[in-house]
């Protein structure tokens, strides 16, 4: 079976200026990362502010282009497809960004945003685009009299589902949600969760969920990639990765994640230092400058990512 997503080794060099006589500075992003994601499955992207989840998103809707590695969707290599593959493979793959107040027009009534993207990519004439924009809102939560309504005039919760009904108007196989929850409300968080996982279901669709909430991923996610400093450094299904994680920065991000039993007793793991630079990242594994099991080979060569107790890891300090 074809996975609806592929990555393989992707990553993202940015070229910074430093000055009038100094050379610019090359940031490294994103510095290889893989995964396969199959339809109906969810994978959670999740790491430290910086550590490359967005460029990730980014490359992901072809919004970017990788410096290196392939993108394959539906089988088809994204670098090597004709234009009108491109332009195909765009529907495919639709992103709703982090913040709903910044997403919409503001100048652009809801049925027009919604109805914008098939007046691009469609031949439907205008009764048809109107009809379509009005089934995806019934399908998100939302009335038809807001058809006509501003992005002004609807609270952060409505504004999100307008930003998940312009994401599949189109009808794409995947969606990637750049922390798609995080500005909402805590009691509005579980009415989006749950319209999501209603809408994989119903459109068979493969979410790429951005997040650096543990507490969401648990929730939603199939599998779960961990990624520090542009590298994956553990990648394994929900359940291998909360409840027996093994890479040492998996570990602390976890034991970071507050609980709602006030009586639960479990190892509080403290970082120490903050995360390199991506300008000057260090020899060897990314993590060493902060890893707690820390020793000599760690500081020289980069540990590859391998299958250890059935999930992917990057770390010298894991066995077999």
């Amino acid at each position: 079976m074809t996975a609806a997503l592929e990555a393989r080794g992707l990553a993202r060099d940015y070229s910074v200026a430093r000055g009038a006589f100094r050379r610019p500075a090359l940031v490294k992003a994103l510095a290889g990362v893989s995964f396969s994601l199959e339809v109906g499955r969810t994978l959670a992207v999740v790491g430290e502010s910086g550590s490359g989840k967005s460029t990730l998103a980014r490359l992901l809707t072809l919004i970017e282009a990788p410096s290196a590695g392939a993108l394959l969707i539906e089988g088809e290599d994204v670098a090597h497809a004709t234009p009108a593959t491109r332009r195909r493979l765009r529907r495919e793959i639709q992103m709703v960004f982090q913040n709903p107040y910044g997403s919409l027009n503001p100048r652009q009534t809801i049925g027009k945003a919604l109805e914008e993207p098939l007046l691009v990519n469609t031949d439907m004439n205008a009764a048809d685009r109107r009809a379509a924009s009005l089934a995806i809102m019934e399908k998100v939560g939302l009335r038809p009299e807001y058809h006509h309504r501003y992005p002004h005039m609807f609270s952060g919760g409505q504004r999100q589902r307008i930003a998940i009904a312009r994401a599949i108007v189109l009808r794409p196989k995947i969606l990637v949600l750049d922390e798609p929850v995080s500005a909402l409300d805590v009691s509005i968080r579980a009415q989006v969760l749950n319209l999501l996982a209603g809408l994989k279901d119903e459109f068979g669709l493969a979410y790429v969920f951005v997040s650096h909430d543990l507490s969401v991923v648990r929730h939603i996610a199939d599998e779960v990639m961990v990624i520090y400093l542009g590298h994956a450094v553990e990648t394994g299904s929900r359940d291998a990765i909360f409840h027996d994680a093994q890479h040492p920065y998996t570990r602390a991000l976890l034991s970071a994640t507050p609980v709602a039993d006030p009586t639960a007793r479990r190892e509080r793991i403290l970082l120490t230092g903050e995360p390199p630079s991506p300008i000057a990242p260090p020899p060897g594994c990314p993590f060493h400058p902060r890893c707690p099991l820390v020793f000599d080979r760690c500081r020289v060569d980069k540990p590859p990512a391998e299958t250890k107790r059935g999930r992917e890891v990057a770390c010298w300090a894991v066995t077999p």
